[in-house]
């Protein structure tokens, strides 16, 4: 075995376990994210333990909220289902994709179990709620947009006792589920925008903000994002339960004289995590779609493939155009790995003398052998490099292609839907580690990895023998298993560039 290829396959081992490290991750733990300022400051924080006095719990126990009444209000870009007791909005089904769900779980709900909503008038773009008491009464008003997805929300509140009447309301957006049971539960997250920076949060831990500009909370494709008039709110993050957490606005405590009227009016976004829409209603909500760390490389790869796609009409083909234009942008790169194995296949007879030499002075072996790198100027990890470049746009794309709601159900071939595995059929059975699934694109992709090892094995010294059976045989492997589960978009954008990669190997064999 020679110098260079442990030292390759340490290398190449290392990026694999990564991979797989940072998925995981990426799946399991969710960060905090700071968007506009690199500091976090604590000026807008508001002490966790003061919690409790803010706001309260609306998650409902028994016998405390009156028994739901459902109904539907249905318009053409979405349906939506009231609590009528609570005047809250249970679930959103947007049409226009594959009627997918958002959960809000008494979204847009004012947490005085003391409520009791009726049905006001509801028109085609309005929904009115009515609480009557002898004391007060409440009204809350949701205006549909008829353009896009923009709701207005307008709550009206009238004392009519004869006393001053003291009035806490927090406003809940909506609750975070992050039970075992919720398998989407690792893309849910809150963003929260305040005079001086816009934050990302898990959602987990108690939280408060003073000064709130908007708030919003997601999960992999939509989002529900909320905007006071007024920069007088607090938004919190009320962890309710080790599954659950209450994400809202609270406002300073007021008092109504008899027969005052007071009117609190907030912007809505009930929509799809798309630039395009939410720049339409107001480009600042955009801050709230965020892809982690490689975020700007994501944006661009996002920009890039809606450009494609308008070009082509198939986001199939438009991924397969990315790939090719990624391998261009890094091919002198790749004429540089190319050049730097050429060099190092004709430096193998003189390391294998050194080995011989030297067998039974390891130490002495490898200082001789970067020795002799040094003087021909090769650098023995210069082949890797493409790979390395490789892995943030990997990541940046794995975290837009994950939560793109424009390649949900997006065909091309046999694949069925880009932002999920492809899954060429479905066994009656599940098999060990693949599930039930048979997805061809990994087994592919890990094919054309052993056919670029045994090119490469090929056109090594025979010394080299036994590391390329263990590289052939572990490398595809290892990769075929990280990437079977994976968006199909994300495996066949790393499928096209090997192939790319693989085809210009061969010519370069036939070439010799």
């Amino acid at each position: 075995m020679t110098h260079y290829y442990n030292m390759e396959k340490r290398l190449i081992l290392a990026i694999a376990l990564s991979l797989l490290i940072l998925l995981t991750w990426s799946a399991w733990v969710s960060k905090t994210y700071h968007i506009e300022n690199k500091e976090v400051t604590t000026k807008n924080l508001i002490p966790a333990q003061n919690l409790a006095k803010e706001t309260s719990t609306f998650i409902p126990q028994s016998g405390e909220l009156p028994a739901p009444l459902l109904f539907n209000y249905s318009q053409e870009k979405f349906e939506l289902t009231f609590i009528e007791p609570q005047a809250a909005i249970k679930e959103v089904i947007f049409k226009n994709y594959q009627d997918y769900k958002l959960l809000l779980q008494y979204g847009f709900l004012l947490d005085d179990k003391t409520f009791n909503f009726k049905k006001g008038s509801i028109t085609s773009d309005t929904v009115v709620f009515v609480h009557s008491d002898p004391n007060k009464v409440v009204t809350k008003k949701f205006i549909f947009s008829k353009s896009n997805y923009g709701i207005e929300l307008e709550i009206k509140i009238q004392n009519l006792s004869n006393a001053p009447l003291s009035i806490n309301l927090p406003l809940t957006l909506g609750a975070l589920d992050f039970s075992p049971k919720n398998l989407e539960a690792r893309f849910q997250d809150v963003a929260l925008a305040t005079k001086e920076k816009t934050l990302h949060f898990n959602a987990r831990r108690d939280m408060q903000f003073a000064e709130i500009k908007f708030l919003s909370l997601r999960d992999r494709y939509f989002c529900a994002i909320i905007e006071p008039e007024s920069n007088n709110y607090t938004g919190f993050i009320q962890k309710i339960n080790s599954g659950k957490s209450n994400i809202g606005l609270s406002f300073a405590d007021f008092v109504l004289a008899p027969g005052e009227q007071i009117e609190r009016k907030f912007r809505i976004y009930l929509g799809p995590q798309d630039l395009r829409i939410i720049n339409s209603i107001k480009p600042e909500w955009s801050q709230v779609i965020y892809y982690g760390t490689f975020d700007f490389i994501s944006q661009i790869l996002l920009n890039a493939l809606e450009f494609l796609y308008r070009l082509v009409h198939n986001w199939g083909w438009a991924i397969v155009i990315l790939s090719l234009g990624v391998y261009l942008l890094l091919f002198p790169l790749t004429l540089k790995q190319m050049n730097s194995m050429k060099q190092m296949q004709a430096l193998q007879p003189k390391i294998e003398e050194l080995r011989n030499i030297y067998k039974d002075n390891p130490q002495k072996l490898n200082k001789e052998i970067m020795e002799l790198y040094r003087q021909h100027k090769v650098n023995p990890l210069g082949g890797c490099l493409p790979l390395v470049l490789q892995m943030p746009i990997f990541f940046a794309l794995y975290q837009a292609l994950m939560r793109s709601v424009a390649l949900k159900g997006a065909k091309f071939l046999w694949i069925k839907d880009l932002s999920a595995p492809d899954r060429l059929f479905i066994l009656p059975t599940s098999l060990p580690i693949l599930g039930n699934e048979i997805n061809i694109l990994p087994i592919l992709m890990a094919v054309g990895m052993f056919i670029q090892q045994k090119i490469s094995a090929g056109a090594t010294s025979s010394a080299s023998a036994e590391q390329q059976k263990l590289m052939m045989a572990l490398f595809p492997l290892l990769f075929g298993f990280i990437f079977y589960h994976m968006p199909s978009g994300l495996v066949l954008y790393w499928f096209i560039n090997s192939t790319f990669m693989l085809f210009y190997q061969i010519r370069m064999m036939r070439l010799k």
